[in-house]
């Protein structure tokens, strides 16, 4: 098998994250520092891809001067990238850090409007990037305009072409993209107890939702669970891993870290053991990074056994 791994990013963003002593709501908010950083959840993937020395592909829908600072900024940095360009501008979301007691507010914008034509034309530029690539990885937010099916179209073309797609994403386009199949996805618990209608309060219980996703044919399911790690499930095993303790200084990019991982492990045939501890330990170093800054191939392996993993 080869090592090209795609990343989708629909709706990219500029993330400016901003740290206060302490967050007061309805107050005035003094800044002690703040940085600027591209962003968008497949971006992420594609940057710690990247740092995993892999051959990686950053596609989706890109618009206005700041669309073209963040190409611009993914090319100096050796990006292969193939976006389609839409009208409008952009999102800019903003992240504040509140240093008081390591917890931080997010600000999202919808991003742009997307007209159909747009639409058609990333899908048949997606049918031939596809054919090229090992692994799809679909994250994300979708902007205004784009079909809620949207993934599940994506995953459905990829299958098609024999390709394994990843799908980290929320609500309407979660439960659609499920529809289609995917090889992988990685709800995180929020995600997972919205999909089945109601809070989880023990363990067997992200179980066995895991075990109903991979009994419609998905073949790994993770659950990422913050500070508790996360469930890695497949047909055959189960395993929780634990993450160790760590300094929170931002949680932007985590999940993004742990599909990245995931993408790396499947292209190199890890077992769902080693899945699930370099993943896990993807997770804790990105969010011990502040702003949209991810982890590194040699911070995970030096932390793996940090990673607590037992079969359930």
């Amino acid at each position: 098998m080869g090592k090209r791994v795609l990343t989708i990013t629909m709706n990219p963003s500029i993330d400016k994250t901003v740290s206060v002593k302490k967050l007061i709501p309805y107050g005035l908010n003094r800044v002690i520092n703040s940085r600027i950083d591209i962003g968008g959840k497949g971006i992420n993937v594609a940057k710690v891809l990247k740092s995993f020395g892999m051959d990686v592909t950053a596609a989706g829908l890109i618009a206005g001067k700041w669309g073209n600072f963040l190409l611009n900024s993914l090319k100096a940095s050796g990006f292969s990238v193939e976006f389609t360009e839409t009208c409008g501008e952009i999102r800019t979301n903003i992240k504040i850090v509140d240093t008081n007691v390591n917890r931080t507010t997010e600000i999202n914008e919808p991003g742009f409007n997307v007209e159909a034509e747009t639409i058609q034309r990333f899908m048949n530029k997606f049918k031939t990037l596809a054919e090229k690539f090992d692994v799809i990885v679909l994250s994300g937010s979708l902007p205004p305009g784009v079909p809620q099916n949207f993934y599940s179209e994506c995953i459905a073309a990829a299958k098609g072409l024999g390709k394994k797609t990843i799908l980290d994403a929320d609500g309407v386009p979660l439960k659609e993209g499920l529809k289609a199949v995917p090889f992988a996805v990685k709800p995180n618990l929020h995600e997972l107890e919205s999909l089945n209608g109601h809070i989880f309060s023990k363990k067997i219980e992200i179980v066995n939702a895991a075990k109903k996703l991979l009994k419609t044919g998905i073949e790994i399911v993770i659950v990422s669970m913050g500070a508790d790690g996360a469930i890695v499930a497949s047909k055959n095993e189960v395993f929780k891993a634990d993450s160790w303790k760590v300094e929170v200084k931002s949680s932007t990019g985590a999940g993004d870290s742990m599909v990245a991982a995931l993408a790396y492990s499947i292209i190199e045939g890890y077992s769902l053991n080693d899945i699930a501890k370099i993943t896990v330990s993807a997770g804790a170093n990105t969010v011990s990074k502040a702003g949209t800054q991810v982890c590194t191939m040699d911070e995970i392996m030096k932390s793996l056994n940090y990673v607590n993993v037992y079969k359930i």
